[in-house]
């Protein structure tokens, strides 16, 4: 099976748990496979709203259930989220519904709001509408970008898959580095 053929067997299931963990790299190629025609863009941003609400939904249920018990075991987590903490408390209708946007605390946010005092009730009702949000818009970006490419560099299609693989690749190896860097710093017991 081609790349092509690949990603319309598993490009959808690859949006919907990519965007449960930090998606962005996932979404963005969704949206510029949707362009090509690989993709179904609305079903691109359905599965990308879907993942991106229910990622931060257990994020959330985590922080509710587990928050204190993880972050005493892990320094590194509760510098980051005692940040989050401050903002939360300052403005939370405008931390929940941009979290997403937030690189770096993505994870770190929806913990902490659910050790925090906001009601579930509010985060689901502005976790849906944050992600409802977030889901095209990053998705139209790959979009956009696909179509910049389509006028302004047609030869490049017959470089378009390599392109893609090479973005997945790098994506994980950044990926991988931060978590190996974060590993390094925190402190051994």
């Amino acid at each position: 099976m081609d790349l092509p053929g690949l990603i319309a067997h598993y490009g959808y299931a690859a949006v919907l748990v990519g965007t449960v963990f930090e998606g962005e790299t996932v979404l963005l190629l969704a949206g510029y496979s949707a362009h090509r025609g690989y993709l179904d863009f609305a079903a691109v941003t359905g599965f990308a709203w879907l993942g991106a609400a229910l990622g931060d939904q257990l994020f959330f249920w985590i922080g509710r259930r587990q928050g204190q018990r993880l972050i005493a075991r892990r320094p590194a987590l509760r510098a980051r989220v005692d940040e989050a903490f401050g903002l939360i408390e300052r403005h939370p209708v405008a931390i929940i519904l941009t979290m997403r946007f937030m690189w770096g605390l993505r994870t770190a946010l929806p913990l902490a709001i659910g050790i925090s005092r906001v009601s579930w009730r509010r985060f689901v009702s502005l976790n849906l509408l944050s992600a409802a949000l977030w889901a095209p818009l990053v998705a139209g970006i790959g979009w956009a970008f696909g179509a910049l490419l389509a006028r302004d560099a047609a030869m490049l299609h017959h470089y378009e898959h390599w392109v893609m693989a090479g973005m997945a690749v790098a994506a994980l190896l950044l990926r991988a580095a931060a978590r190996r860097s974060r590993h390094t710093r925190e402190p051994t017991r």
